[in-house]
């Protein structure tokens, strides 16, 4: 039987760069949640990196332990189906690393599972809680640029060498449209709701790609508050000089804004959630409003991020029954895009995504 009470104990499948750089470090930033093991192939590993720690050679070991309350799934994409679904199985609470599934089938059968077991189920899309993204959905909400007609949301690295990984192979569930465009795809929705169409272009651009390292997508709104909009969603590998990360445009104004949320680099480099400086952006963004016949440009502050609050907000659900950060639900619909932008990339035409009107 689970524990009810805190700490809940946590176990992490896998001891990749999602673990080591995201899970691992924001679970034990989080009171009332105690990484208590993880599963790795290379246990020795394990145990160097992180003392205390059990180590257990199989995820089918870390299921078996009755102290596990919740199991973590940071792995190579094609295995969150086949590792989650075990995991509900064996009762326990579960977080699968974005992108949710291969497709939206399997997405279907594991919101099925967890819902049959009635377990918790949610979908790591952490970039709710980046700096620039909350910016941005407060200016949204709050009507600042009026109606708007046009949205970018940039992801874009320079990453010219195809490293050897499992993301840029050739296999499913690899390339850029997995790896970023559940981020862009999930933010949008957060903000817009669920578009009209989809149209996507993807590319490998880069000496010796196995995968896609660009794409180009555009979303379109046809009714409802947000009638008109086009939202384009863009990210690339072969980037040196990067644009805006955020530009949005309507009727009363402008906000645009430079450079990528910092968390991440700043867990890469040891600074942990609640420390001087943590997820901070000083990199503002300009909103530039209309006063009468004149435009008036201002610096607009970057609110603070906390990607932690993805973890506290799930310790709350499980003991408390409050809302899940991030539902199974709301994940299967970014599957829903990315699968409507593999059909639209395959033909070249747009995709209808839900009858309008709806």
């Amino acid at each position: 039987m689970m524990s009810t009470h805190t700490p809940l104990q946590v176990g992490i499948v896998g001891h990749g760069f999602a673990t080591t750089t995201f899970h691992a470090p924001l679970v034990q930033s989080v009171p009332g949640l105690r990484l208590a093991a993880m599963a790795s192939r290379k246990p020795e590993d394990v145990r160097a990196a992180w003392p205390g720690i059990d180590a257990l050679p199989t995820p089918e070991a870390l299921f078996a332990r009755e102290d596990i309350d919740l199991v973590v799934i940071p792995t190579p994409n094609d295995s969150h189906h086949p590792l989650a679904l075990a995991a509900l199985r064996a009762g326990k609470h579960v977080v699968v690393d974005k992108p949710f599934t291969l497709d939206v089938a399997q997405a279907d059968e594991l919101v099925a599972e967890a819902e049959r077991r009635g377990r918790m189920l949610s979908v790591f899309h952490n970039r709710r809680w980046d700096a620039d993204f909350l910016t941005v959905q407060a200016l949204v909400q709050a009507g600042t640029l009026g109606r708007l007609a046009h949205v970018e949301s940039h992801f874009d690295r320079y990453r010219p060498q195809v490293r050897a990984r499992w993301r840029e192979g050739a296999g499913p569930g690899s390339g850029l449209w997995f790896d970023l465009g559940p981020h862009l795809l999930d933010q949008t929705l957060q903000l817009f709701g669920m578009p009209h169409r989809i149209g996507l272009e993807l590319a490998a651009h880069r000496d010796g790609a196995l995968a896609d390292d660009w794409f180009h997508a555009v979303l379109a709104y046809e009714d409802g508050p947000h009638a008109g909009l086009r939202v384009v969603l863009h990210g690339s590998a072969l980037v040196a000089e990067c644009g805006p990360r955020f530009a949005l445009h309507g009727t009363q104004g402008s906000y645009v804004k430079f450079g990528l949320d910092p968390q991440e680099d700043q867990l890469k480099a040891g600074l942990r959630p609640g420390q001087p400086g943590w997820g901070l952006d000083t990199r503002h963004g300009t909103l530039t409003t209309a006063r009468g016949d004149a435009l008036h440009t201002v610096v607009h502050p970057t609110l603070p991020g906390d990607q932690s609050c993805y973890y506290a907000t799930l310790r709350d659900a499980i003991l408390h029954g409050g809302k899940v950060p991030v539902a199974a639900s709301e994940a299967r619909d970014v599957m829903r895009l990315i699968e409507a932008g593999q059909r639209s990339a395959a033909t070249g035409h747009r995709v209808e995504t839900r009858p309008s009107g709806s």
